[in-house]
């Protein structure tokens, strides 16, 4: 199993991003992938997950204040997480983490149940 992190990067505050999460390894029909981040200084903490089944069906749990949304694309393999509205305290390192299952519970994984770990993507937001 890999997981692959791209699209981090220098952004100012109220910018943009999108995050790539590139999945291999393992059939893309039951699944969880979540986003993770770790800013310097404290601990990795859950921001969003996405769950796939092989009856079609997605759960998904986005960040509380919305300006992250999760999706993604099970032809490409790929889970993205949209950053609106950064903010200089949403400056981390960004890692998706995989559980090759589906998920039945309300809120995310946490994180020592997630099996395979992405090497991270930084984002630093500042002018």
């Amino acid at each position: 199993v890999q997981l692959v992190e791209s699209g981090g990067g220098l952004v100012q505050p109220g910018g943009s991003l999108r995050l790539s999460c590139a999945a291999s390894g393992f059939l893309f029909d039951e699944y969880t992938i979540g986003w993770f981040r770790q800013a310097p200084g404290k601990e990795r903490e859950g921001v969003s997950c996405i769950s796939g089944s092989s009856d079609g069906s997605t759960f998904y749990k986005n960040s509380g204040d919305g300006r992250f949304t999760i999706s993604s694309d099970n032809v490409k393999s790929t889970v993205y997480l949209h950053m609106n509205s950064l903010k200089p305290e949403d400056t981390a390192d960004y890692y998706c983490a995989a559980l090759i299952a589906g998920w039945y519970r309300p809120d995310c994984p946490e994180l020592s149940e997630y099996e395979h770990w992405g090497q991270g993507t930084q984002v630093t937001v500042a002018s």
